[in-house]
């Protein structure tokens, strides 16, 4: 009887250990549902953005089609206010869809963090399950198995007790098993919750970038009406006033350029060159947000001559670093026109930085990559802006053998 008794006490306490792991796993049930409900929730929403991205995205679609049907047509003043007027639109469309998406992150972080919730409590739930069945196991292994059989009636009893320690230490591998996988679960919505805020980070940044293009173009398109007083005549003069301008700091580009490098050859000041070895590109200013491409067909005065560089927003008077190390060719100081200063590199490589608006350097003054050589321009009417702006930016060209090539393709 005593050893009976003895067996009951140890089947209670057990019974008393498990017992708050069943209730433990009940309430679970519960919150768990609670807690699918909200990411669930969540998960829906995203889903929505995103249809509506889709849709956005169809529709900016359709107005960049509008925009090259346009562009295939001659060029005139009607065509030209419906670009621009489309232009506005694609932007204001590009603006939508960014908050869209910034609204699809915020939520994605939300869902994550809620995820990130319910992995810590299951993870807490399964150190307090696996230290109980540590300290069963612990007890159990105070007893020998002559123990085990002095304190049952029969070879069933003993067998029984054998086999619920048995299913303890199988219970102890399985809440490992959980509890590994739960902790991974935990480091990788982490890691994607960091993932979701740099996006968001940058999304919001671009948004800030494209609410900066449709004031520009704004202003463009009334400064086309304002200009051409609505005339088709007088859109004509201006055109062909400005390609004339254009083609006059082309030829005086690729005439500069021969020139200083012939010149430099004389000197025998290429040997310098020879010192820093093959070229390689810096970007000249901190910014890395390109307004315009290489050759970009949305440039705004496409109409007028093809873009030979990439424009990169860049604030009124921000600092202009050498993109590598060279002679000055140029350093044109036009007043209200288009300053631009030139710099001749090794590997028939030069650089053109444009509408500037102060010049630190001199001609055939030797400059050294990362230099200062002078400050940003390109608001309309200040110094050095010149007539093709919408705002402030620099004009980066890179020319090989005196042919413009895309900058991009050489910049880090």
């Amino acid at each position: 009887m005593k050893n009976k008794a003895k067996l009951i006490y140890i089947l209670s306490f057990i019974g008393i250990i498990l017992f708050p792991s069943f209730f433990i796993l009940a309430q679970e049930d519960q919150q768990t549902q609670a807690e699918k409900d909200v990411v669930d929730q969540y998960s829906q929403e995203i889903n929505q953005k995103e249809n509506y991205i889709d849709q956005l995205s169809q529709e900016i679609n359709e107005l960049q089609d509008k925009i090259s049907a346009k562009r295939s047509e001659i060029v005139n003043l009607n065509n030209q206010l419906a670009i621009l007027s489309n232009q506005v639109k694609k932007i204001e469309l590009d603006i939508e869809l960014n908050e869209t998406r910034i609204e699809q992150l915020e939520l994605e972080i939300k869902r994550l963090n809620e995820l990130i919730k319910r992995a810590e409590k299951k993870i807490t739930e399964n150190q307090i399950q696996l230290a109980q069945f540590i300290q069963l196991i612990w007890r159990n292994s105070q007893k020998s198995y002559l123990e085990i059989l002095l304190v049952n009636d029969s070879f069933s009893d003993f067998f029984d007790e054998l086999n619920q320690a048995k299913q303890l230490q199988e219970n102890v591998q399985k809440t490992v098993g959980q509890l590994r996988q739960r902790r991974e679960e935990l480091e990788n919505n982490k890691e994607d919750v960091e993932i979701a805020q740099a996006d968001l980070s940058a999304n919001n940044e671009l948004l800030t970038q494209l609410e900066v293009d449709l004031t520009e173009r704004l202003g463009l398109q009334q400064n086309v009406l304002t200009t051409t007083r609505q005339s088709e005549s007088e859109f004509q003069k201006e055109v062909a006033r400005l390609r004339l301008e254009q083609q006059q700091i082309n030829a005086e580009i690729a005439t500069l350029e021969r020139r200083v490098r012939e010149e430099l050859q004389r000197r025998e000041a290429v040997e310098r060159f020879k010192t820093f070895g093959p070229a390689k590109f810096i970007w000249p200013v901190p910014s890395r947000y390109i307004t315009a491409k290489f050759h970009d067909p949305d440039y705004p005065f496409r109409h007028i001559f093809e873009h030979p560089a990439i424009d990169i927003r860049a604030g009124q008077g921000t600092p202009i670093k050498a993109a590598e190390s060279g002679y000055v060719a140029r350093a044109k100081d036009a007043g209200l026109g288009y300053s631009f200063i030139m710099i001749i590199h090794n590997d028939g490589f030069s650089t053109v930085y444009g509408h500037v608006s102060k010049i630190f350097v001199t001609e055939d003054q030797f400059v050294t990559q990362g230099d200062i050589i002078g400050l940003s321009g390109g608001t309309p009417g200040t110094p050095g802006a010149g007539n093709l702006v919408t705002g402030p930016h620099l004009h980066f060209e890179v020319r090989k053998d005196g042919i413009p090539v895309n900058p991009a393709q050489y910049l880090p």
